[in-house]
């Protein structure tokens, strides 16, 4: 029996458990972890003709993380399916077992979320598409950017800070 969930039923599930009215639901995954590789596999959601999306994936790579990539034409919709904040949006989604990871969130933060998830926290982002961080290298430019960890409850708080 394979521990598999297609891409639509892990979507199915998600719209009943949204509609049903429980956000946390919504962002945890739809089968249980299977040892350390799970712990290290990401799912990407990304419009196509995004670039810095594409640039990102190759950092989670290099930092050993298993990375699966969906391209999408909606991900406003998918990111409204599955409980991502409007305040914390960025131009990618990605999920890693039970967590939201929206945006740039560099592949060691990433790494810490799964190793030693603080309670409560269904996700990390990095709003907006700050210079500087990964997939978005832009020569010698770095922006100042926080990685927040959010909650179900769409509470903040400041998961790492960047520079």
């Amino acid at each position: 029996m394979s521990d598999r969930v297609s891409r639509r039923e892990w979507l199915a599930g998600m719209a009943r458990l949204v509609a049903g009215g429980s956000v946390m639901g919504a962002i945890v995954a739809r089968r249980p972890a299977a040892g350390a590789d799970a712990q290290r596999k990401i799912v990407v959601y990304k419009d196509p003709s995004c670039g810095c999306c594409t640039k990102w994936v190759p950092t989670l790579k290099a930092a050993g993380f298993t990375v699966e990539t969906h391209d999408r034409n909606d991900m406003d919709a998918f990111k409204d399916s599955v409980g991502v904040p409007v305040a914390l949006r960025s131009c990618h989604t990605g999920v890693a077992g039970r967590f939201l990871v929206e945006g740039h969130v560099p592949a060691a933060d990433l790494a810490r979320l799964l190793a030693k998830p603080p309670a409560g926290v269904v996700g990390l982002a990095v709003p907006g598409m700050p210079a500087g961080s990964p997939g978005m290298e832009m020569g010698g430019r770095r922006d100042r950017y926080d990685v927040l960890a959010f909650r179900a409850n769409g509470a903040t708080s400041v998961f790492a800070s960047h520079a």
